[in-house]
Formats: C-alpha cells, structure tokens, sequence
C-alpha cells in the first residue's frame, strides 16, 4: 500500500514520446445505498463499464511488446531495479520509452522463493487501466497484493475479503457486513472524528511549544486508530487494555504482509535478503496479532451477532473486521493523510487562506456545526481531496487476471490478453495522463470544481473503482470509500477551522511520507 512523490513529468508518456525526462449534502451523498446484487451475470459491478464486440477497436492490433526473460535471472534483475537501482517510477518510465508503448510485460516483485509466477501485463495510462474494474473480464481472487499472496496465519488462518473474487459465495456475506458497520455508525463519524483529531492537535501544538517543531505522522496514526474504533465500534481503545498501542501493532503487523513490496532504507543486500527474498515468519506477530482480534472481538459482538445471521461465524467475522478496520481502513488513512497535509503545505498561505474562508463560511452559516450536508457545499475542499487522491492514491497499484481472452486498448493500440494472463496497473501513471489530465503531474486544487472539474471525477481511480461508480457486493471497490472520502474532508475542516496557515516539511519514509510541522498560525478570523 505504499505511494511515492513522483520525480518524472507525464506529459510523454505515451507511444508518441521520443523522451521520458529525467528526475528534475446530506447522509444519502456520503454514504450512498449500495448495490446489493451479487449477481455477476449483471456484470457484476456499476465499475464494469458496457459490454462491446471485442474485435469493434478502431484502433490496431498490436503485439504486447516486452517479454519476460531468463528464469530466475530476469525477475531477480528486475526487483533490484524495481527497488534500489532505478526505483519505482523510473523502472517503469524506461520501459514505456524503450517499448513505446504504456502496454508491455515485465516481471514484477517480489519474484522467487516468495513469488513463484513474478509475469504480468503491465498497464500504465488512465485509458487501460479501468479494464482492472470488469469483473467480466478480471478476476481479483488472491491478487490484493499482486503476484503473492500473504500467509494467512497472519490472519488468524482466515482469507480474508480482500483477497476474495466476487464470484465466491462468501464475499457478498462479508461485504454486506461491511456495509451494515458503516451504515449503523454512521452518526458517530463526524463527533468522533472531531474528538479524536483534536486530539492530535493539542499533541501537535504541545510538541511544538517544547521543540521548535512537530511530528505529524505519529500522532496523526494514534488519532486515526482511536477514531476508528470509537466511530465504528463505541470503544475507546486507550480506556481496555490495548492502551495506546494499537498503532504501533497494526503498523508491525502490515510489514509482515507487506515486506516484499517495501524499501526500509537499510543497506541493499540486507535488505532484499531479509524482506524481498523470504517471507518474514508469521510467528513473530502473532502475539500483536492477537491483542488487535481481542480488542475487536470484544468491542464489536453487535456486529458479530449480524454476521451470525448472515450465516458468517462470529471468528471469521472477527478476522474481516480486523483486517477491513487495521489495513484497509487505518493503513489507507496513515498513508495519505501524511500526503494530503504534504501537498498542502506545499502550496502555501494563499490556498490555506481559501479553505479557512471556505470552511468557516460554510460551518458558519450552519449555526456553527459540522454536518455531511454543509460539507457539500465546500467545493474547494472536495477537490483538493480528489487531487490528493489523484496523484498518491494510498493503494497505487492494483492487479487482475483474465477470466477469458478479450482486447485492451491504451490511447494509441489496442493489445489481446489471453485467459490466465496477470494485469497490473501502476495507478499514478495512469491518473496522471497527459492526454486526460492538463498538467497532470502538478497539484492543481481547483482541478475538481465546476461542471468540467466533476467531469474529471470518472478518471480518479483510487478506491478500485471509478470515482463516479459505487460499491457493491458484486465488485471490488472499496467498501468504505465514501467514508475515506468523507474522514479526509473532515482533517481539512478541522485543520482550518483551528488555524489560518502552517508550515511543514516533508521527507520519504518506507510507508509512504512523514510529515514534520514546523510552525501553525491560530485562526483569526
């Protein structure tokens, strides 16, 4: 789940390219109803876009350039690229310009002995990158992670829903409950949320007052932990004896899962012996492990009770709850929130100025309260959201393998896929496409306003799906979207409701960014 600050421009990214540059309203909008039908024959999805005659492209045919090379030699090649020896997004911008073209093959990480099959299709431009939403023509069983699948002792024995294909009878069940947690709580989310980062607030200015400066990340993963599980659960993590350490447990735990996709900064050699090349013993983190599923078995037995009835045992619920509050939920919101607050900071007074007007006007005109229907009439503050998920969605690469043989097209040829084959999409390329985005690789925060800004909604590809589609129990979108959305609007309302501007400063780290505050100005207005 990691997301990186790209140092390359876009804008030639495409066959045409002779270069690649060098580094340099109301409840019913937030949480919308949702689709119920767990019918695949319907396409299965609102994500699915029409089915069309396969062999109608306007556009030529061409082979899949690119190949996959010497057994073992090749893909261990292609990881020490991938991670050390041009990095992420340059491993796969010298390969759009050597096969000209944003469809080729490689081999992806981690490769052997963790990866048997490292082979996929690589799909880089935001024209064939929805294809990975057909559930018609993909299908997502055991690909959440991509070429690998993480043992599942590290959840409880359990597979949990996100690596299910909607096509398994157990995914509509545990998607449903999904929805039936968010549904119920969902009028705890806005006074939760508001206590919870007020919290971290007062931790920021504190450390502040004592050093000259902040830690954002730290406290910002202590107050997402202790939002969720009031919000969604009634529970006050640091009142049981899970303390304040939920945090730190969950974040260990995801490097077990996540290791062979991650760079921690040690010395190459160690590092892709120790991470890239075995998996890390489950072992280690069954105790931490174990601490979370009792936190969550004790604070959710209402939600439990409905899983019974959904005919889901109470410890399978459990393990999708734990896994559906700590990785999706609490993993997606440590890595942007840091983002979001980056690119923020970045852009200086004059745009903190524009929110502060906009937040207190709105909130202001409400009789001073915070609701979901006075958040739609922030406009500014939706689309910054939209352009931070644009250009670091917290999942950036999404992965699918092909029930049948069908053609995908990018904007310049369209390419045959056969049954069986793997697809990744790398999703930053894709959503910073040149030929869709102007200025695609710069943070522009009015992009999203306006009827010609919400028309750019169906390119903003983050949750799994399309921004203009909804989950449903017959797709893989993300369950909980609009309330990331929503979590992410409310940081915005509660950062400029308290301050007028600040001052940050930003740095890589192995899960993303961490975020150092360095100076905040009190509202005074």
């Amino acid at each position: 789940m990691g997301s990186s600050s790209l140092a390359y421009s876009f804008s030639n990214l495409h066959t045409s390219s002779k270069s690649i540059p060098l580094p340099a309203s109301s409840s019913s909008v937030v949480f919308r109803r949702v689709n119920t039908t767990n019918s695949l024959s319907q396409k299965g999805s609102s994500s699915s876009p029409p089915a069309k005659n396969e062999n109608s492209s306007k556009l030529p045919i061409r082979k899949i350039p690119g190949d996959h090379g010497i057994p073992f030699i090749s893909p261990t090649k292609d990881r020490l690229d991938y991670f050390y020896f041009q990095g992420r997004d340059l491993y796969f911008a010298s390969k759009v310009q050597k096969y000209k073209s944003t469809v080729f093959r490689t081999n992806m990480p981690p490769a052997h002995f963790i990866a048997s099959d490292p082979k996929v299709i690589v799909l880089l431009d935001g024209k064939s990158f929805p294809v990975l939403f057909d559930m018609d023509k993909i299908e997502k069983k055991n690909v959440f992670t991509g070429t690998y699948m993480p043992s599942t002792e590290l959840t409880g024995g359990c597979r949990v829903l996100s690596y299910m294909d909607p096509s398994e009878p157990s995914h509509a069940k545990l998607k449903k409950l999904i929805f039936f947690l968010l549904s119920s709580r969902r009028d705890q989310v806005i006074p939760e949320f508001k206590n919870s980062f007020s919290e971290l607030f007062k931790t920021v200015e504190t450390e502040l007052a004592a050093k000259g400066k902040a830690d954002f990340g730290g406290p910002s993963d202590q107050a997402c932990f202790n939002f969720l599980s009031r919000a969604l659960y009634g529970a006050n993590p640091v009142d049981t004896k899970l303390g304040r350490d939920g945090p730190k447990l969950v974040s260990k735990w995801i490097l077990f899962q996540l290791g062979p996709l991650l760079t921690l900064g040690l010395p190459w050699l160690l590092e892709d012996a120790l991470i890239h090349t075995f998996r890390l013993p489950p072992c280690l983190v069954k105790k931490d492990y174990q601490k979370l599923y009792d936190f969550f078995y004790e604070a959710s037995s209402w939600v439990l009770d409905e899983g019974e009835k959904m005919g889901i045992s109470r410890d399978e619920a459990c393990h999708n709850l734990v896994f559906t509050t700590c990785f999706n939920s609490f993993g997606g919101m440590k890595l942007f929130f840091p983002n979001m607050v980056k690119w923020i900071g970045r852009s200086g007074p004059q745009l903190h100025k524009k929110l502060a007007e906009e937040i207190r006007s709105a909130v202001k005109s409400n009789g001073g309260k915070i609701t979901m229907g006075v958040m739609e009439k922030m406009p500014l503050i939706k689309s910054v959201v939209y352009e931070a998920l644009r250009l670091e969605p917290p999942v950036p690469a999404q992965y699918g393998r092909a029930r049948r043989d069908f053609v995908v097209e990018s904007h310049d040829s369209a390419f045959e896929v056969k049954e069986g084959e793997l697809l990744f999409g790398y999703q930053p390329f894709a959503t910073r496409d040149s030929r869709i985005f102007d200025k695609g690789d710069e943070f522009v925060p009015e992009r999203f306003m306006g009827e010609e800004g919400e028309k750019l909604l169906k390119h903003v590809l983050w949750s799994n799906g399309r921004e203009t589609d909804d989950p449903a129990l017959a797709n893989k979108q993300c369950a909980g979207k609009d309330f990331v959305v929503l979590a992410s609007r409310l940081l915005l309302v509660e950062l400029f409701l308290r301050y007028d501007t600040f001052e940050s400063e930003s740095a890589k780290s192995a899960l993303g960014v961490s975020v150092t505050i360095k100076s905040v100005k009190p509202a005074s207005f």
